[in-house]
């Protein structure tokens, strides 16, 4: 079964490293030299490189040039992980058994963008790990392969992108088999049940310390890093949070939201709609007195 990979983030190169581990046929990989979107991006050059793998850049995986390459190289399947990018008609009919692309949600719920931070920031209790053959609409393929992933209260991105990643692993682990010798089964997605998640503003990342305390929780473990953090306005300065936690009492109920209860060392306790948020990882870089406002 010859393979072209196009990857472009840190979920690509695990998922290409398992590839060559599991001694794929891999006959081209296309990836990025650089990019100013992906907060977790990967050029996966360097791991082609110590694995005598043919690559090629490219900028739109759609423009013409990159498509005569992937058409000269005969692959029969494509796998596209870790793309921000719709791949066209003329591309999917490339290979005879199709584009297995990846989804970090129990589709066809929660297809779309930003998969991993909305399902945190919306409080899910679980999310999915999902492989499926590309169409020319978003994650609405037939699915190869699809295990549930539990989101614990203390996971956050990073916690969780591992998480993902890991379960991923087993099932190429798993499927790869499968497709090499024909043997394979797929699932129609349900339409009728799905949704779609919208990109991401930077507005979306702002904290309301009227928000309850659970929801700023969510937000910041959805944002921190590698994403680019939830942030909160001081003297007109955009402060990164990348860690809190909530601090469930009713102890300050007559405090207004958004008031310094507490500074110990840098560490703040700030009142929010409901309980009460402590800072413990921020990039404040002046100290606020208790008593002050946020």
């Amino acid at each position: 079964m010859r393979i072209s990979f196009i990857g472009t983030v840190e979920f690509s190169k695990r998922i290409l490293e398992k590839l060559i581990e599991l001694n794929c046929n891999i006959v081209s990989v296309l990836t990025k030299e650089k990019s100013k979107y992906n907060s977790d991006f990967v050029n996966l050059s360097e791991l082609c490189i110590r694995n005598n793998l043919e690559y090629k850049y490219f900028n739109n995986i759609n423009e013409f040039e990159t498509i005569k390459y992937i058409k000269s190289k005969e692959p029969d399947i494509i796998f596209c992980f870790g793309l921000s990018q719709l791949i066209g008609k003329e591309l999917l009919n490339i290979p005879p058994m199709g584009v297995l692309g990846y989804h970090p949600a129990l589709l066809p719920q929660n297809r779309g963008r930003h998969p991993i931070i909305w399902a945190l920031a919306l409080g899910l209790k679980e999310t999915g790990s999902t492989f499926f053959f590309m169409n020319e609409d978003a994650d609405s393929g037939d699915i190869l392969s699809q295990e549930k992933i539990e989101i614990n209260y203390s996971d956050d991105a990073k916690s969780l992108y591992e998480k993902i990643t890991s379960i991923a692993l087993k099932q190429v682990e798993n499927f790869i088999p499968l497709l090499e010798n024909g043997t394979y089964k797929t699932i129609k997605q349900d339409n009728v049940i799905s949704n779609y998640w919208r990109k991401r503003s930077e507005k979306d990342g702002e904290i309301d310390w009227r928000m309850s305390s659970y929801t700023i929780y969510n937000l910041v473990r959805a944002l921190t890093r590698p994403y680019p953090g939830a942030y909160f306005f001081y003297k007109n300065k955009k402060v990164r949070v990348w860690k809190v936690n909530e601090v469930r009492t009713n102890r300050y109920d007559n405090l207004e939201p958004g008031k310094v209860i507490k500074n110990n060392n840098g560490v703040l306790l700030i009142k929010a709609g409901d309980n009460c948020i402590e800072i413990t990882d921020c990039d404040l870089g002046e100290i606020i007195m208790e008593g002050e406002y946020l």
